[in-house]
This record gives C-alpha cells, structure tokens and sequence, in this order.
C-alpha cells in the first residue's frame, strides 16, 4: 500500500514506519518544514494547507498529529493546545481527502481511551458510551473531525491506551523505578489500558488491511491495575515498587492531568482486535515490559 503519515517523528510514528516499511509497504511523510527527501512532503495544519496531490497517491492516510499530553501540569494555554492541534491536524486530513478526486480507501485517525473517562467496574469495549471530563471531550470532538473525511473513505478510530515504549509515558516512570522509587500511584487499583510500542505499530498495519470501521481499542488483551504495571517495571529493572504517592498529592500537583491520566480507571477491552483475528506479540504487561528493559539495554 502507498501511505501518508501524519505524525511520523513520534513515539508511535517511528515503529510504525519501521513496521509498514518491513511490510513492503511506501510510507509519504507530512512534515512542518522543508522537506529532506522525496518521502516527505510538507504541510501545515495550523493554515489547514496540504498539497491534494498527496491525498491522490495515497491508498491510506493514518493521523497520528496532536500536541503531547506529557506536559504537565495542563495549564489553559496547555488544554487549547491539545485539542486544536489535533482538529487542524485531523480537520486537514479530512479536507485534503475530500478535495481529492480518487480519495484514499482507508483513514486511520488516532484516538485515545480517554474517550470513556473514568469508570470504575466497567469492561469498557467499543461499544462503550462516552464517559466525562477534559479528554473525553476532547477525544469527542478529535473523532468528530475524523468523521468529515469522505464516506467513500474506510474510517478506523484507533483509541489508544498507555503506550509501553521507548518514550511516552514511560519516559518518567522508568528512571524512578530504577531509583526504586516507583510505587502505587493513589491506590493503585485503577486499571491502565496498557499496549507495547510494538503491538501499538502492528495493530495499525492490522487495521490498514482490515475490513475493520468506527472505534477500535488499541489496549492488551489482559488488563492490568496501575500496581501491577508498575510492578511489572520494577521487576524488569529488578529493584522494589513499593514507595506509595498518594492520591491528594497527585491531585495537588496535577490536578486534571493526574485524575484523568493517572487515577482514571479504564479496564479498556480490545474486543474487534481479538475477534478480527488481530496476535498480539505482547500478551501481558510483564511481556512488554521485559522487552522494553531489553530494548533499552540493547
């Protein structure tokens, strides 16, 4: 297939390159600046700019553009941010396939598990309705603007959990859990939609040959609380989980950050990966977090 990445400098974009080009696949990259090689092409979603030419070569468009949640704490300045980088962004796309006279077959439009918001006791699938707070919203609105890409056009929404990689959400936890100082965060029962970096990649080349549409979970197929990925890291880097932070001082020093991406409880099911027949490589928390230690070691 001939596919246009948006967000390709990131956490996820760099292992689904390296995944689609293993496949066989051509990867055209959107790039903010002058473009380096023939495999990118600038845009510029602020000015909702993209040459319609792209949208005409591509068999494919996967969005994986949106400011980092990671920058703490979410100021105002910060919230805006994230949300109206990803609607210029996925509203871009959209425009760029409908002005296009031979539209892609396929959008893979990037989404997150914060579309169910907190819900404690719930077996959240696809089928789950959409929960409160500030990232519900914003995945709302993020999928809405997905949903204005062409109806001739397949439309995947791949709502992602916390992503087990090199990066990301892992990029402060692993350093304190070689201090041994990585713990229960609150109580730590809260489930974490976990998935490996490389499951994450290979479940979005799955969904570009897929007959799969709508929202799709990208989480591991066995859930796991907060304690228990922690636990599995400090395992993996052999030092003790056992320094507690509790949940008032996380909510003192994050406020909405640290309810929706640290306390939120979403036992997240990634039920049309499984019956669409989707392997994943890393089964348990304990499996992706092993390979991390041994990416990283490497």
């Amino acid at each position: 297939m001939k596919v246009l990445l948006a967000g390709a400098s990131g956490l996820i974009g760099g292992e689904l390159r390296l995944q689609l080009a293993a496949a066989g696949h051509d990867v055209l990259r959107l790039v903010r600046r002058e473009p380096s090689s023939s495999e990118e092409v600038r845009w510029d979603p602020a000015e909702r700019s993209a040459p319609v030419e792209a949208f005409e070569w591509a068999d494919a468009v996967v969005n994986l553009s949106g400011a980092s949640l990671q920058r703490l704490p979410w100021t105002k300045a910060t919230k805006r941010r994230i949300l109206s980088s990803r609607l210029q962004a996925t509203g871009t796309l959209a425009d760029g396939m409908r002005r296009a006279d031979d539209p892609p077959a396929a959008f893979v439009s990037g989404s997150a598990v914060g579309y169910y918001g907190d819900r404690p006791g719930q077996h959240l699938t696809e089928a789950a309705s959409k929960g409160s707070g500030f990232l519900s919203d914003v995945t709302d609105a993020w999928e809405a603007a997905a949903r204005l890409a062409p109806d001739s056009t397949r439309l995947v929404l791949a709502r992602t959990g916390v992503v087990i990689g090199r990066g990301g959400a892992m990029k402060p936890l692993l350093p304190l859990a070689k201090a041994g100082l990585a713990g229960p965060l609150g109580s730590g029962r809260q489930h974490w939609p976990w998935i490996s970096l490389h499951d994450e990649a290979a479940a979005l080349v799955h969904l570009l040959g897929s007959g799969l549409e709508g929202p799709v979970n990208l989480a591991g197929p066995t859930p796991a609380t907060e304690r228990e990925v922690v636990k599995a890291l400090a395992r993996a880097v052999r030092r003790p989980s056992v320094v507690p932070v509790p949940r008032f001082a996380i909510e003192l020093a994050l406020q909405d950050a640290g309810r929706e991406l640290l306390l939120a409880d979403q036992l997240v099911v990634p039920q049309k990966l499984l019956d669409d027949g989707f392997v994943f490589r890393d089964p348990t928390v304990e499996d992706a977090m092993d390979r991390l230690v041994e990416l990283r070691a490497a």
